[in-house]
């Protein structure tokens, strides 16, 4: 297979990450007899060094171009000013809005052997398995915003139908799965949750009928995750709790730096990234978690490459390496001896030979 990558490593430990998901699909198109093209391009913060936009246009027309793309992190204390008028996460929205990718697909696996790793009693943590899919282009990330002096304000709009493309995705997910769809909202005080309740009991009824459907308001959904995470096989929610849910869900497997996400739409081409952010305190020290990364690298090879074989042996590969006791330091316990990031994508790689 020929295909091009857009590599978007960003700021903080972003180009240490991007540096192993790359190293993993070149490994992987040496095995397989695939060619990998790659580009690479800015994006936030090195977007406003290099030219003032978060999104400079050779990124954008780079990223139209390629069949997939890959994301480290954006963002930084450098660009923290929340009185800027240009900030790095407008690149990664104004990303998001460009590729058409509604659908953020958050896979949440816990590893036996890092149970320890978690902060929540280990019995809490067996049988976790779940997947949340976040609506992305819409809600109050992407409304009109004011400000003067004395006021502010944040438009949260969501229209019927961008509710049923991001409800469909998520049944379709959860029947290949087991059966089971628990929507989130707030629709005891927000119209555009009522709008979102009364979506999707209407189109699950009709069109998924053997779904089992379970509706929690967002706070209660916050505690259950944390109380009986076994239950959940796929979450379905609006943007801004979605970006929150899945923060807190990274707790059950450890470490953010364990998490992969898949930003998808009506095409095969998708936006594949860690959800952690740029953690700057370990920035360039060579110690940032590649694990996230090169599962993301998995969803890139199954979802817009349709490798499915090659995603296989990645997730393979990095489960016998969490197996053999490779550590990062976010996921160590004590006595664990610590991989840098480049030894543990070595570790992974190593495991596909």
């Amino acid at each position: 297979m020929e295909s091009l990558i857009t590599l978007l490593p960003g700021d903080g430990v972003g180009p240490e990450v991007a540096a192993a998901g790359r190293r993993v699909l070149e490994r992987i198109a040496d095995r397989y007899g695939h060619g990998f093209k790659f580009t690479e391009h800015s994006i936030g913060g090195a977007g406003i060094d290099a030219c003032g936009n978060p999104l400079p246009p050779d990124t954008v027309d780079a990223c139209k171009d390629s069949d997939a793309v890959l994301l480290g992190a954006v963002g930084g204390p450098k660009w923290s000013d929340p009185n800027a008028a240009v900030r790095p996460e407008q690149g990664l929205l104004a990303l998001r809005a460009l590729l058409g990718v509604y659908a953020n697909l958050r896979p949440v696996n816990v590893y036996p052997e890092l149970v320890g790793a978690s902060p929540l009693k280990p019995d809490v943590l067996q049988g976790v398995d779940l997947i949340v899919v976040r609506e992305l282009t819409g809600g109050i990330y992407f409304g009109a915003k004011t400000r003067d002096e004395s006021s502010a304000s944040d438009l949260c709009l969501y229209h019927r139908d961008e509710i049923e493309r991001i409800v469909r995705v998520a049944a379709r997910l959860a029947g290949a799965r087991r059966g089971r769809l628990c929507s989130v909202d707030k629709a005891n005080v927000l119209e555009t949750s009522r709008l979102w309740r009364d979506v999707t009991d209407h189109l699950i009824a009709d069109e998924y009928p053997d779904i089992e459907l379970e509706t929690l308001l967002v706070d209660a959904a916050a505690m259950h995750l944390l109380s009986r995470p076994a239950d959940f096989d796929v979450i379905v929610t609006e943007n801004m709790f979605g970006d929150i849910l899945t923060d807190e869900a990274s707790m059950l497997a450890g470490s953010l730096g364990m998490l992969p996400s898949a930003s998808l739409g009506d095409s095969t081409q998708g936006l594949y990234e860690p959800i952690h952010g740029s953690a700057p305190d370990i920035a360039g020290r060579g110690i940032a978690n590649p694990c996230g990364t090169i599962a993301s690298v998995a969803m890139l090879l199954r979802h817009s490459l349709a490798l499915h074989d090659e995603a296989d042996a990645v997730e393979a590969a990095l489960q016998k390496v969490i197996a053999n006791g490779g550590r990062t330091a976010d996921i160590a316990t004590h006595g664990d001896e610590l991989l840098t990031t480049a030894a543990m994508t070595e570790a992974v790689i190593s495991e596909l030979d």
